[in-house]
């Protein structure tokens, strides 16, 4: 299955795709739960877009205790200034690291310039991210899967940017 997508009716190509598999309707949110966002999954079938969970990805289960950046935002804890615990205290930043990996890596496997993530999450964040209290609080700031893909040239979108960028156009 090709990760392009043409746009009806047009001759040129989209560009490859990345998806959070919450949005797509996958129950691998901390809590068990699906971010599914409506139009999104017909999208990513017909485009063959690639998703992933990075936190799945990274070994955390489904469902765990939520967690925040600590200290910053992703940019901060990929450069070792910051981290991300769980509500109960531990440090997951190692399994936050890897499934930002994972994600790259399959990103650069699947061709992709392009994702569209979870806004809010530590892993996924493109423009806010929780302030790291673990209350409702947000702060801006991306999550730590976010600025790695950036870091390596993907644009990044979140669910609310997805159908509003020309770049998908």
């Amino acid at each position: 299955m090709s990760n392009r997508c043409r746009q009806p009716g047009k001759d040129r190509e989209r560009q490859s795709l990345l998806i959070s598999a919450c949005l797509l309707g996958l129950p691998c949110r901390y809590d068990g739960n699906t971010n599914s966002v409506a139009g999104l999954q017909e999208f990513a079938a017909r485009c063959g877009a690639t998703f992933i969970c990075p936190e799945s990805a990274g070994g955390l289960p489904t469902p765990r205790p939520p967690a925040e950046i600590i200290g910053g935002d992703g940019n901060d804890v990929l450069d070792g200034k910051a981290s991300v615990q769980t509500i109960e205290g531990k440090d997951v930043t190692s399994e936050f690291m890897a499934g930002a990996e994972a994600a790259l890596q399959l990103a650069q496997q699947a061709g992709a310039t392009i994702a569209i993530l979870k806004e809010r999450s530590p892993s996924c964040g493109v423009q806010r991210v929780h302030d790291g209290q673990f209350g409702d609080g947000l702060k801006a700031g991306c999550g730590v899967t976010t600025d790695i893909l950036r870091r390596h040239g993907l644009t990044v979108l979140n669910e609310d940017q997805w159908q509003d960028k020309d770049v998908l156009q």
